[in-house]
């Protein structure tokens, strides 16, 4: 009898039979609220109706349209749609599948661009699991165990991290750029550095927001050597962080953006966004896939950006995202084991942190279970697991904010007390 791998662990008990707005239901139908959004894809909330309609149109239309074969209009229409929204001048766009696959379209692409062969990453960073993107993934070992060699050409430099080191985040960002600089005249020479990856926002890494000095900081430096600046916003994009693009905050450009996960509210489509001149220079070949850019896909992700104006849910994030970020700074200032409370617009995570200062995953843990036990669905993440993360659609309301607040103030306790 087939079963699934023993390797796929669920972070939840939930055996989800339906889903609608901000809400799964069990087969038993058991509400929970969902603070984990399919990790941040789910950005409508599930089944939004819009959304169903646009697919179920597609489908009995062309499903599969393979695009290096032939064109179909809901791509053009995507790209159309996408282009009024990502930063001026990056006007070209190929599509595929996941995150993982964008960031290697983005690599492919610096490289033969550029003609050098580093790529520099950001410790702490995640960027997927398949070979290339894991080489650059440094957010856990278990990304990276037991596959080696990984992928040659790589190197990391230290992302800004205030609580970590104790100190206030002015000083992380110098120490941060500081290495970087040290990098380019030890490790890799920019003449041989294609690119820097980063971003905005660290996700599996913790959710570490990035200080705008330091994103304008790599973006001065990428300047100087003649370095490309590449952008994964697959978790921070499409107005996850209370703007449309979560380097927003920073005010800088990418040269080759990445986007996925929220774009098409659960149907599996990404891109990589770079200007013409950029992308003229992948080489014949480079890009293709059997499934990129799937008509159904794109139909979808069209009326997802059509919900996200309309409703107004990147503004959305940003308020219920400071309500969010208000009601669990309240919580923590009476629980000493939740050492900071962080996050940018709907991104927002719970640091667990011992009384002798070492990350606590055993309570984090017991929250995260709690909080399930009551309701309420959450992730964790961060290298020692001690972190507690809320990623609500971006529909969520301030009632909602405020349930979920009272479930894991309960949660908390729970955990605290045994």
């Amino acid at each position: 009898m087939a079963e699934l791998s023993p390797a796929l662990k669920q972070a939840t008990p939930v055996l989800a039979a339906r889903g609608e707005g901000i809400y799964l239901y069990d087969e038993q139908d058991r509400r929970y609220l969902d603070f984990t959004a399919g990790i941040g894809v789910t950005s409508t909330g599930h089944c939004h109706p819009r959304v169903v309609e646009a697919a179920q149109r597609q489908v009995a239309t062309l499903i599969h349209g393979q695009y290096t074969t032939v064109m179909h209009r809901p791509l053009l229409e995507l790209t159309d749609r996408l282009g009024e929204v990502l930063p001026a001048g990056l006007d070209r766009l190929f599509y595929v599948n996941s995150g993982s696959e964008a960031v290697e379209a983005a690599v492919r692409l610096a490289r033969q661009a550029t003609g050098r062969q580093n790529i520099v990453a950001l410790q702490g960073g995640f960027h997927g699991r398949t070979m290339g993107a894991g080489a650059l993934t440094t957010s856990g070992t278990k990304v990276r165990a037991g596959i080696g060699p990984m992928m040659p050409g790589v190197v990391f430099t230290p992302f800004p991290e205030p609580y970590r080191h104790r100190c206030a985040e002015a000083e992380a960002v110098r120490f941060a750029l500081a290495e970087f600089d040290q990098l380019l005249v030890t490790t890799s020479a920019p003449r041989d550095t294609a690119a820097i990856i980063v971003e905005p926002v660290l996700g599996e890494g913790g959710y570490l927001p990035a200080p705008p000095e330091f994103l304008t900081g790599l973006r001065e430096r990428a300047d100087r050597h003649g370095i490309l600046l590449i952008v994964d916003e697959v978790q921070t994009g499409v107005g996850r962080t209370g703007r449309f693009w979560g380097h927003d905050h920073a005010g800088i450009r990418p040269d080759i953006l990445i986007t996925a996960k929220g774009l098409a509210s659960g149907f599996p489509i990404s891109a990589i966004a770079a200007p013409e001149a950029l992308m003229s220079q992948a080489w014949p070949g480079s890009q293709g896939g059997t499934y990129g850019g799937n008509a159904v896909a794109a139909a979808a992700a069209i009326a997802t950006l059509d919900v996200v104006r309309d409703e107004k849910l990147v503004d959305n994030a940003a308020e219920q995202g400071q309500r969010l970020r208000d009601g669990l700074r309240a919580i923590a200032a009476g629980q000493p084991l939740i050492g900071e409370v962080r996050g940018l617009g709907l991104m927002v995570a719970n640091e667990f942190t011992a009384a002798d200062g070492t990350p606590d995953a055993a309570t984090a843990a017991r929250a995260h279970a709690a909080a399930a036990e009551r309701g309420l669905l959450l992730l964790t993440c961060g290298p020692h697991g001690n972190v507690v993360r809320m990623i609500p659609p971006l529909i969520v309301t301030g009632d909602q904010i405020d349930e979920a607040l009272r479930l894991w103030g309960e949660a908390v306790e729970a955990a605290v007390t045994g």
